[in-house]
């Protein structure tokens, strides 16, 4: 995994959860590969120190924006639920 911390660690299961969800997978490790075929970035398993910085922004860009998108219209959905 990343080494980015999250600020909630127990809330990292349910990120997985929607990350997967998004990209209509099983497995949240599988979306990076997901995404850079979607991207066409030629993302391997394993050792990719060939892929240049802006490929990998793109692959990570796509799952990010996606989840947060996602998360924004949860809350969304959540304040109007409490506004009735």
């Amino acid at each position: 995994m990343g080494r980015n911390r999250l600020l909630v660690p127990e809330a990292r299961s349910g990120l997985n959860t929607l990350k997967a969800s998004l990209f209509n997978q099983q497995d949240p490790a599988e979306v990076k590969y997901e995404a850079a075929k979607e991207q066409g970035v030629s993302l391997s398993k394993g050792y990719n120190g060939a892929l240049s910085s802006h490929d990998a922004g793109k692959v990570g860009g796509v799952i990010g924006g996606n989840m947060v998108r996602e998360m924004i219209k949860m809350a969304e959905a959540a304040l109007a639920k409490k506004g009735e």
